[in-house]
């Protein structure tokens, strides 16, 4: 964090900062544990370790920008300020979820948020991001729209075609690649003959900027300099963030493809305790604020869970309404 100039950043939204990152740890630990008990149905792919990225790329962004989502999503919902308790109940199937239990972990919306929504399709966020462009850019809005996708949705067609596209229209996307080193169980090592992914901006024209992933006061600014950049219709920026998922690809995966020293050193750079430590550093907080702000966090939580476990199932009449064709 020394490395960078964050003078322009205040205390204020640094401690935000904190607070977002652990309500994303505090809510992704505890569906680990609904999900044990067997409350939650279907797959869950969880963001524990990469807290840094949603919530610093979107505390760059401002009233009126969108973002789309991964499989991978709850984080980025919730750095962009997503209702906890409509997220538990979506998550574990209820009525009283954003989709009424309907779409899952893996398909929560809120365009009242500019949450476009998350995609279980790998890359698919990336079209769209280049649409919702497109029609910001027809509105003459000075919005951008940041698109989340990960190290393996590099390598599909979507992203480079989204990428020209973006380019060569000059449109206001912020394209940001977590590169947590694994698609599924393949390291990036064995899918990509580059180091940096940042680098293939440069096929397209645009900026390309590899970053410290766990640091989220350099996402924050990194983000903020590409979004002044779209706004100002010099087209899209590639950042690419360094970062790790510190548990499986989704929450059964018994993970045999790392080894155990691999995720020692990347758990020692876990990006909550990093501003945690920054903070009481420069004394920007004391260890009693930090301790407050974690126990209302996790009673923000807590009453999440509460308010799922007493909400209804859908019922049976209810499979065919909201349904589109």
């Amino acid at each position: 964090m020394k490395r960078f100039d964050v003078s322009s950043v205040s205390k204020e939204l640094k401690i935000k900062m904190y607070m977002r990152m652990q309500q994303i740890r505090m809510f992704e630990t505890r569906t680990i544990e609904h999900a044990k008990q067997k409350l939650i149905r279907g797959p869950l792919h969880l963001y524990i370790g990469e807290e840094a990225n949603a919530v610093g790329a979107c505390a760059a962004l401002e009233k009126g920008d969108y973002v789309t989502s991964t499989h991978r999503g709850h984080g980025h919902c919730i750095a962009m300020g997503g209702d906890l308790k409509k997220m538990f109940a979506e998550i574990c199937g209820r009525t009283t979820g954003y989709c009424k239990g309907k779409g899952g972990s893996m398909h929560i919306a809120d365009l009242d948020l500019g949450i476009i929504g998350a995609n279980g399709i790998v890359g698919a966020g990336m079209p769209i991001a280049v649409g919702a462009a497109i029609a910001m850019d027809n509105q003459s809005r000075k919005n951008v729209i940041l698109c989340f996708f990960g190290d393996g949705a590099s390598n599909t067609g979507s992203f480079h075609e989204a990428l020209n596209m973006a380019s060569i229209w000059k449109l206001p996307i912020v394209f940001y690649c977590e590169n947590n080193h694994y698609a599924i169980s393949t390291s990036s090592s064995d899918s990509l003959n580059i180091h940096d992914i940042s680098i293939r901006a440069l096929s397209y024209g645009i900026p390309g900027k590899t970053i410290d992933g766990n640091d989220a006061l350099e996402v924050y600014l990194t983000t903020r300099e590409a979004r002044q950049r779209a706004v100002n219709g010099e087209g899209p920026t590639l950042i690419e963030a360094k970062t790790y998922r510190t548990i499986g690809h989704w929450i059964g995966d018994p993970v045999r493809y790392r080894t155990g020293s691999e995720e020692e050193e990347w758990r020692a750079k876990c990006p909550i305790r990093r501003l945690r430590d920054y903070l009481l550093g420069t004394k920007e907080a004391t260890e009693a604020e930090i301790a407050h702000i974690d126990t209302e966090v996790k009673a923000e939580i807590d009453e999440a869970e509460r308010f799922a476990r007493e909400s209804s199932d859908p019922t049976p009449d209810e499979a065919l309404s909201d349904i589109y064709a």
